[in-house]
C-alpha cells in the first residue's frame, strides 16, 4: 500500500483500528468495547487459565477432524467435478446451493442425527469448509491445459499417473486456495457449532462471558480465535506462494 508517495506496510490500517479502539474504549462510549490495551491483558492472563486451555484442546480435535474430512471429500469431488461432466451436472447445483446457504440455520438439524456430542461439531465444521473446497478444486482442474492432458497421455500415462503426477499438481494452486478459504469458515462452523448444539470448548467461553457480560475476556477470546485463523490462512498463503509455479504451466 502506498500513501502520499510512501510504502506502508499493511498491517499499518490493522494498528489505526487499534488505536481507534483504545480511543473508543477510554473515552467510555460503548459500554460493550472496552479498551483495547485491557483487551491484550485479559488475553495474556486467558492463555494461562486451565478453562482456556482445555476449551483450546476440545475445539481444536473437532476441527482438526473436521477440517481433514472436508479435504478429504472437497478435493476428489473437485476434481471429479472438473474431469467429468454428467458428474459436475448432477452435483454442481446442489455445491452451488450449499455453499450460498446460511449454514447456521443447518446446525440444529445436526443435533438431531448426530446428537449433542463432538460429533455435530465435526459435522458443523464439514458443511462449513468442504463447499468452497470443491468448487476451487472443480475451478483449478477446469483450467488444466487440454495439451498437458494429451502429452501424459502419448507418453502412455496411467490415470493414476495421469491424476497424481499432472492433475492435482496443476491444480494444486486452487486447491490451495480453496483449503485456506475452507479453514477461515471451519473456525467459524466449530464456534456456531459449540455455541447453537453443544455449550462446549469456545462456545462454552463464550456463553460465560458475554452472560456475565465479562467482555474483556470475551473481546479477548475472539482476537485469539480471530489470530489463530489469519495465522492457518498466512500458512496456507505461503504454500500457496511455492506453487505458483503450476499455474503458469497450465497456460
Amino acid at each position: 500500500m502506498t500513501l502520499f508517495g510512501y510504502r506502508i506496510p499493511m498491517m499499518a490500517s490493522l494498528l489505526v483500528w487499534c488505536v481507534l479502539w483504545e480511543i473508543v474504549g477510554r473515552l467510555d462510549l460503548v459500554f460493550l468495547l472496552p479498551p483495547f490495551s485491557d483487551v491484550i491483558v485479559a488475553a495474556i492472563d486467558l492463555v494461562q487459565q486451565p478453562s482456556w486451555q482445555s476449551a483450546t484442546v476440545t475445539t481444536l480435535r473437532a476441527f482438526v477432524l473436521g477440517m481433514t474430512l472436508a479435504i478429504a471429500a472437497g478435493v476428489p469431488l473437485g476434481i471429479l467435478m472438473g474431469r467429468v461432466k454428467i458428474a459436475d451436472d448432477l452435483l454442481g447445483m446442489w455445491v452451488n446451493i450449499f455453499s450460498s446457504a446460511p449454514l447456521s440455520a443447518l446446525v440444529p438439524v445436526l443435533m438431531i442425527l448426530f446428537g449433542f456430542g463432538e460429533r455435530t461439531i465435526v459435522a458443523a465444521v464439514f458443511l462449513f469448509a468442504v463447499w468452497i473446497i470443491v468448487l476451487d478444486t472443480r475451478a483449478g482442474v477446469r483450467h488444466i491445459a487440454p495439451s498437458l492432458i494429451e502429452m501424459a497421455r502419448s507418453y502412455g500415462a496411467s490415470r493414476v499417473a495421469l491424476y497424481g503426477k499432472i492433475i492435482i499438481w496443476a491444480a494444486l494452486p486452487e486447491i490451495l486456495a480453496g483449503i485456506r478459504l475452507g479453514l477461515i469458515r471451519g473456525v467459524k462452523g466449530v464456534v456456531i457449532g459449540q455455541l447453537l448444539v453443544s455449550i462446549v470448548g469456545y462456545g462454552a467461553l463464550f456463553e460465560t462471558f458475554s452472560r456475565n457480560f465479562r467482555m474483556t475476556q470475551f473481546w479477548a477470546l475472539t482476537i485469539i480465535l480471530f489470530g489463530f485463523a489469519l495465522l492457518v490462512a498466512e500458512l496456507i498463503e505461503r504454500a500457496e506462494a511455492k506453487v505458483d509455479y503450476y499455474a503458469g504451466v497450465r497456460g
